[in-house]
Formats: structure tokens, C-alpha cells, sequence
């Protein structure tokens, strides 16, 4: 499905109305440019979840982990990795075994590790604020 937003905060409810289609184990990867707005839907995703805290993005930390809502969600950058197997060296399948949604930021480096995942691509659009959002892979979305 293609969506259009026109605001941060139209980007985060966007990712609030996803949270309840999504189950244990989800994994999504996440495609777009750097202030694409892949943390401002993160944001949301988390409110949609029940987490009522702060959400930030995981640069900096390669994974921030929120906690409290109805499933945890885990949050990754995967821009300072050089692959698929760095991602095995942080405990990746440490945090699929514990049953919460993993949001992927720059999956495309860790490609080849995320069979079967929900896609969301976010570009810019024609006016400043706006993004084109496409998402693949959810059914009841």
C-alpha cells in the first residue's frame, strides 16, 4: 500500500495505525533516505504499541529498546554495520527470540538476514514536509 503524509506528525500517526497489525516476531525493514522520517514513524509505531516513553533514534547505539506497551519493540540502525554478519555479532537473534517487533533502520545493508519482513520505504515528496510511504508484506493494513 502507497500513503502520502504531509507532516512529522502525520508520518508517526501513520505508524501508530500499523502497530495493531503487527505480531510477535514481526521484523520491519526500513528503506529511505537519511530525514527520510524513519524515526518519526518509529514514534509512532511505539505509541501504537502502548510505549508512552521517549523514542529516539538508535544511530549512535546500533539498537534502543522500548518496553511497556502491549509487545516490545526494538529499534535498529543498521547504518554503521558492514553486513549481515555484524548483525549476527549483536545478539540478532537474541532479539527475535524475545518475541517483540524489530524495526530496522537501513536494512538494505543487512538484506540478505530479513526473509519474510514487512517493507516500509519512505521518500521525500514534492513539498517539504511530505513523504511517500510504501509498505509491503502486512495483511489488515
Amino acid at each position: 500500500m502507497e500513503y502520502e503524509t504531509h507532516s512529522a506528525a502525520e508520518t508517526e500517526a501513520l505508524g501508530e495505525r500499523l502497530a495493531p497489525a503487527l505480531g510477535q516476531g514481526t521484523v520491519l525493514a526500513y528503506t529511505g533516505d537519511l530525514g527520510a522520517g524513519k524515526t518519526a514513524f518509529t514514534r509512532g509505531l511505539a505509541r501504537g504499541l502502548g510505549f508512552t516513553g521517549r523514542v529516539t533514534s538508535p544511530t549512535f547505539t546500533i539498537v534502543n529498546e522500548y518496553e511497556g506497551g502491549r509487545l516490545p519493540l526494538f529499534h535498529f540502525d543498521m547504518y554503521r554495520l558492514s553486513g549481515s554478519e555484524e548483525l549476527y555479532d549483536i545478539g540478532w537473534e537474541d532479539y527475535l527470540a524475545r518475541g517483540g517487533i524489530c524495526a530496522v533502520e537501513w536494512s538494505e545493508i543487512v538484506d540478505d538476514a530479513l526473509e519474510g519482513c514487512v517493507r516500509v520505504d519512505i521518500r521525500r515528496g514534492d513539498e517539504e514536509e511530505s513523504r511517500k510511504i510504501t509498505i509491503t508484506g502486512v495483511e489488515g493494513f
